[in-house]
């Protein structure tokens, strides 16, 4: 953009600043900078770039060069000093619209995810990051060794990475709890696909829940919760796989959802491990193992660094303890839930 396309309330006392260090070699006052911060701040606020900014104090400095005598060292220096107060201003605004912006996100995100506004205002706000709360959204969480907050090197990180192949098309990216949340309409998965790979190998490793597509406002909420449900039970499954999805894992809360009747079937299922020479924990990591690699005695012995004969003695071992045989297709769907339920309570490292 030319000198003259740019308005010269932005340029204001620029040549009579630059006419005065010519005839007296003086540097700019205090002042004098504080204004040149002053206009920087007032073009980034006006939407104005700042290589158009600094080209049209240069164009100044052309145009007023030929009327000021003085030596070309004190003029240098001034036009310097302005340039740089104009770009340190600019900057100050850019970084409170920053500020500003992330912290209306972080509002936004508080409301949406606890229902702390009217719908319609919800909606009309939630057009500014790029959702529309008509369609079905569906949640990614990721989480990893350390917390992260908006705007840290992680965050924007992935933030990139995933605007670079998607531009900033439908979805919101923002951090919650020290994790970060991806939001995307349910029928584009490859958007949380992408965002899940991204985010794993920028938490060095962490581990990502996607929820299911859900309608409306409140189906954000619904996919938000499933997500974080599903990080909690991999933790508690100890299961080691980079991306989860809450569909994949419905089977759980079904099994939980009465938690006396699970306490019951795993007491009266395992109880009687409990009387081995070491305890229930080491015949329940047999087990775990064994109905986790498919029941493959040979994969479950190398899992538990055991020989095939020593992983047999433990299944008989069960056997007897139970009255289960785990190696008997027809019975072992009962022992099997109960490994799970006790994996889910964390028995019998907590009393049931």
């Amino acid at each position: 953009m030319a000198e003259s396309a740019l308005p010269e309330r932005y340029l204001d006392g620029y040549a009579r600043m630059l006419a005065e260090v010519s005839a007296t070699g003086r540097r700019l006052t205090r002042d004098e900078l504080e204004s040149r911060r002053v206009l920087g701040e007032r073009a980034a606020d006006a939407g104005l770039g700042l290589r158009t900014l600094v080209g049209a104090y240069l164009a100044a400095t052309r145009t007023a060069w030929p009327h000021t005598p003085g030596t070309a060292d004190s003029v240098l220096a001034a036009v310097e000093q302005a340039i740089d107060a104009v770009a340190a201003g600019y900057e100050r605004a850019q970084r409170l619209a920053v500020r500003q912006e992330e912290a209306a996100r972080r509002e936004f995100i508080d409301d949406l995810l606890y229902g702390r506004s009217d719908l319609g205002r919800l909606a009309e706000r939630a057009e500014r990051f790029g959702l529309r709360l008509s369609r079905a959204h569906a949640v990614a969480v990721a989480e990893g060794s350390a917390a992260y907050e908006e705007g840290a090197g992680v965050p924007r990180q992935v933030e990139q990475a995933m605007i670079a192949r998607f531009g900033d098309r439908d979805f919101l990216l923002t951090t919650k709890g020290g994790r970060l949340l991806c939001i995307a309409p349910g029928d584009q998965d490859e958007i949380l696909a992408h965002f899940a790979k991204q985010a794993h190998a920028a938490t060095d490793g962490g581990r990502v829940a996607i929820g299911r597509p859900q309608p409306g406002p409140g189906g954000v909420v619904h996919s938000y919760e499933e997500a974080l449900n599903t990080l909690e039970l991999a933790d508690r499954l100890h299961l080691d796989d980079p991306v989860l999805r809450a569909a994949d894992m419905l089977v759980y809360p079904v099994l939980t959802r009465d938690r006396q009747a699970m306490a019951d079937l795993v007491e009266g299922t395992l109880g009687p491990l409990t009387t081995a020479r070491n305890g229930a924990q080491p015949l329940l990591d047999t087990l775990t193992a064994y109905f986790d690699c498919g029941c493959v005695a040979a994969e479950a012995a190398r899992r538990l660094s055991l020989s095939v004969r020593a992983l047999t003695y433990r299944l008989e071992r069960i056997h007897q303890l139970t009255g289960v045989d785990p190696t008997d297709p027809a019975r072992r769907y009962t022992l099997h839930t109960a490994v799970i339920g006790a994996r889910l309570l964390d028995w019998p490292a907590k009393s049931l």
